[in-house]
């Protein structure tokens, strides 16, 4: 078994998969290290010296859907990938498609990295800082599942103008200067503690709306935990307040078809205009 660590980054696994293909080394022969941890019952086996001599033609677009899958983290993160390209290579392209055992297994990662860049787009919640501050504007903090950071944050390039801001989570982070964005694989502790620790200024009004706008009778529970997942709750400003939300639904609350506060005040009587019956 070749054991190889392309230390978790797309382009050195391309590099070391493109050596391994021109030397037609088999799929089942090669083991990748994911997260630095290496394949523990693997046999090292010696490694081919130099070029081989067989010459793949790759399609761009399988390129480009290994790059996007290569995001996601789990097991048999990089070797499923070229088990995928070795197949191609071979003129198999079904390995792309849901048809096939292994495409359908690249095309659920997709979808899974796709829908987390979704969760970024949706559940992030920049906090302004005072003006004036050094560094960044705007801070977030997010819990991504899979390596979608990098990618998916150039979404806000274009919806917040010129400001700086930063998304920290516990593996990297970006930051967006008001030009470039840079990202920190490991996400600096500064940053992290300060997309923790920042106060919001606007947090109270923002709960007082939300709870206000809140329609026990429409509730789903399954339904809305489909659209959020209740992982991303405890990082949301309105998190706090869901769990309670979902309980006076489930008390009788669903009668009344507003939240709490707005259904018991009091209502204005309308009067009657004279000859209507």
């Amino acid at each position: 078994m070749i054991n190889l660590d392309c230390d978790d980054l797309f382009d050195s696994w391309r590099q070391q998969a493109r050596w391994l293909l021109s030397h037609e080394v088999d799929p089942s022969l090669v083991s990748w290290a994911s997260e630095g941890v290496s394949d523990l019952f693997a046999n090292e086996q010696s490694v081919p010296e130099g070029q081989g001599p067989f010459q793949a033609r790759i399609p761009r677009l399988l390129l480009e859907t290994l790059e996007c899958a290569a995001q996601y983290r789990g097991d048999q993160r990089w070797s499923l990938l070229y088990e995928v390209l070795w197949r191609v290579s071979h003129g198999d392209r079904t390995a792309m498609m849901a048809g096939d055992k292994l495409g359908s297994e690249l095309q659920r990662r997709l979808k899974q990295v796709h829908r987390e860049a979704h969760h970024l787009h949706a559940f992030v919640r920049f906090i302004e800082r005072p003006q004036g501050s050094p560094g960044p504007q705007y801070v977030a903090w997010h819990e991504p599942a899979h390596d979608i950071l990098h990618s998916a944050s150039e979404h806000f390039i274009g919806r917040m103008g010129r400001h700086r801001w930063l998304i920290a989570t516990p593996r990297d982070g970006v930051y967006y200067d008001g030009e470039q964005l840079i990202h920190q694989r490991q996400c600096p502790v500064e940053w992290q503690q300060l997309a923790q620790n920042v106060d919001d200024p606007h947090g109270e009004l923002w709960l007082t709306y939300y709870s206000h706008i809140f329609n026990p009778a429409r509730l789903n529970p399954k339904v809305m935990q489909g659209h959020l997942p209740a992982r991303f709750w405890k990082n949301l400003p309105e998190g706090e307040l869901i769990p309670g939300l979902i309980t006076q639904a489930r008390t009788g609350k669903q009668q009344n078809g507003q939240a709490s506060g707005i259904a018991a005040r009091g209502g204005k009587r309308i009067a009657m205009k004279e000859g209507r019956e």
